[in-house]
């Protein structure tokens, strides 16, 4: 029997962390899941390091990078596919960066958690603290250290409908032991109730038009890169699946760019160069796409001086300071007939059904 949570980690030349995440995975408490790590096509030895380490872990090998969401939807597909015709509100997901680590009571934490929570909660987020390596170019003395500042406690979206990580840059004291409903999981460590995945996933045919894309995805695959993990968020909401946070469950992330949740214009900035390129593109693209995706028409009128003064400040900055993401705003364009379908496909039209309680 396919076992009841189905881990999956996506890999880019991730060699530096992933042995690190794959010893706390499992070194875990509970023990009835399974480990799919899909290969973006790394030149790292990822596929010659599980063969001899970690036999058990399932790997698919794709010949290009798909990117993080096409990855995600191939280990999606692959666990629903082996569940079956089992009742999928009792089954489960967990998308993992490489760069994370479990505390060994992790998913214990997060499994109880769902058992006590009906279907419609579809989401769970755990309590991300930040990693750091310390001595990292040294192959001897290199260490990780486990700090006790927030990296992320779920998404939070604002009125400009930007969405940052609750809590992050602040240092640990408590202020975060609640559990609570949160806007959505951040996309570095989530936990999903394969039902949910399956109610929100895309592929339905609309006469006269064909399918609404390649044959069915639960991340959006257009989005390639970065911000996918909202977008989910943010459709789950809309088909009345709540998500919540478990303070109990607790892991750790490096994170290249660091930044606080609450940062001044100037703050943001700074944060932002200090990301990549290709990062800075797919971050300013698929903000369009998904605001056109999914805001509503009243609550988008609602909120139109905050979502159109954040807009005009980001162009701006876009013009003068980083001209060669100005053709992430012609991706977009370019992308709209595709986001508009899917948008208006038949399941994203379609209310959430009532649900009981198991």
């Amino acid at each position: 029997m396919y076992p009841r949570v189905s881990i999956h980690i996506v890999a880019y030349n991730s060699m530096d962390f992933l042995p690190e995440l794959l010893k706390s995975i499992f070194a875990q408490t509970f023990q009835d899941f399974n480990v799919l790590v899909v290969d973006n096509a790394s030149s790292d030895g990822v596929a010659t390091f599980l063969r001899d380490e970690f036999p058990k872990v399932a790997l698919i090998r794709n010949a290009r990078n798909v990117g993080f969401s096409g990855a995600h939807n191939l280990a999606i597909r692959y666990a629903v596919d082996h569940w079956g015709d089992t009742d999928l509100t009792d089954r489960f997901v967990l998308i993992t960066n490489p760069d994370v680590i479990l505390s060994p009571t992790f998913l214990e934490e997060i499994v109880k958690a769902s058992e006590k929570e009906p279907a419609s909660v579809g989401s769970f987020q755990g309590k991300l603290l930040r990693a750091f390596k310390q001595n990292a170019q040294d192959e001897v003395f290199c260490e990780t250290v486990k700090s006790e500042r927030i990296d992320s406690t779920g998404l939070a979206q604002h009125r400009n409908r930007t969405c940052t990580d609750r809590g992050a840059g602040e240092l640990d004291k408590g202020q975060y032991d609640s559990s609570t409903d949160i806007f959505g999981a951040a996309g570095a460590l989530a936990f999903y109730r394969a039902s949910t995945l399956q109610a929100l996933r895309y592929g339905d045919h609309r006469p006269g038009r064909g399918p609404v894309n390649g044959g069915g995805e639960f991340l959006d695959h257009d989005f390639f890169l970065y911000k996918e993990d909202v977008d989910l968020a943010w459709r789950a909401k809309k088909r009345g699946f709540a998500s919540r946070y478990v303070p109990t469950a607790v892991a750790y992330h490096h994170r290249a760019a660091y930044g606080a949740e609450r940062q001044g214009w100037f703050a943001r900035i700074k944060n932002r160069r200090g990301k990549s390129p290709m990062r800075n593109w797919y971050s300013t693209r698929n903000h369009l796409l998904l605001v056109l995706k999914n805001e509503g028409i009243l609550s988008g009128l609602l909120a139109l001086p905050w979502i159109a003064w954040f807009e005009f400040r980001r162009f701006v900055y876009v013009l003068f300071l980083e001209t060669r993401n100005l053709s992430a705003y012609w991706s977009a364009v370019k992308l709209m007939p595709r986001i508009l379908r899917k948008r208006f496909s038949r399941k994203s039209e379609t209310r959430s059904t009532k649900f009981e309680k198991r």
